[in-house]
């Protein structure tokens, strides 16, 4: 299995962005792909999750109405959009993955120490 994050970069205050996560290597459909983040001298946090199959989020309330998760499941690419974009969401974003027969939306979903496979993440400064 292989993760592949772009879409990062420079963007200013109120700018927005679309980080975007391809997946090749899964056996079937029945994942889930977690978007987290990690900012200079913070752990790791998740952002929102969506499951391959049926498409249903989460999304952590910290994000909640600014970012946006999607996928497209013939390019097997899951979407991050991201919205008004803050300096405090300058961050190294990660995508990762891991196997789940849930269809359901909720924070099980954000808990990184489940996920088998990550990205090698991109990089999003929010900046004047």
């Amino acid at each position: 299995v292989q993760l592949v994050e772009s879409g990062g970069g420079l963007v200013q205050p109120g700018g927005s962005l679309r980080l975007s996560c391809a997946a090749s290597g899964f056996q079937d459909s029945y994942y889930v792909v977690g978007w987290f983040r990690q900012a200079p001298g913070k752990e790791r946090e998740a952002v929102s999750c969506i499951t391959r199959s049926d498409g249903v989020t989460y999304y952590v309330d910290s994000v909640k109405g600014r970012f946006t998760t999607s996928r497209d499941n013939a390019k097997n690419t899951v979407y991050l959009q991201i919205n008004s974009l803050k300096a405090e969401d300058t961050a190294v974003y990660y995508c990762a993955a891991r196997y789940s027969f849930r269809s359901d939306g909720g924070s099980w979903c954000t808990r990184a120490g489940d996920y088998d496979y990550w990205g090698q993440g991109t990089q999003v400064t929010v900046s004047s």
